[in-house]
């Protein structure tokens, strides 16, 4: 089962979260970042973490998520896969960076680059207003989703 861990404040992240666990179908669990649990992450056996970035991090929300799992999971989970798909106004590598730091202290694995949907958001306003992501990007989520599905599925992670 690949758990896709979400959070989002303005739709786009929650949007391709959606789309990743369209793409994987019956084999992936979609749970939002604040109602996670370390069970949810035992439970599965990969994960997609989906979130905007916000002033150059992470959303508090899934700090948060990672702060209350972390401790709990280490030494559990080595070896599972995962990836990230990060929101963002202009660059996104902050908060994938962060996302990267963390879980190498879980030994998971990334099995497919960062996808980083770049929506241009970069006045006050745009950054605030809800956000909507192009089919384009969308399907790429899908895609991303239903291939890390299959290879949980078929054991090549």
């Amino acid at each position: 089962m690949l758990a896709i861990l979400w959070h989002s404040r303005t739709g786009a992240a929650r949007a391709m979260a959606e789309a990743i666990h369209a793409g994987a179908g019956d084999h992936a669990r979609l749970i939002a970042a604040d109602h996670v649990v370390p069970d949810d992450l035992l439970a599965a056996g990969g994960y997609v973490f989906v979130c905007p970035e916000n002033l150059g991090s992470m959303t508090g929300m899934m700090k948060e998520m990672f702060d209350q799992c972390y401790y709990p999971l280490l030494g559990r989970i080595e070896g599972r896969p995962y990836a990230t798909a990060i929101a963002a106004g202009s660059d996104g590598r902050g908060a994938q960076a962060q996302i990267d730091r963390i879980v190498t202290g879980w030994r998971l694995r990334r099995v497919t680059e960062p996808l980083i949907v770049n929506l241009g958001a970069q006045e006050p306003a745009a950054i605030l207003a809800q956000k909507h992501v192009s089919q384009e990007k969308l399907q790429d989520c899908m895609d991303m989703g239903a291939g890390l599905a299959e290879g949980l599925a078929l054991g090549i992670f």
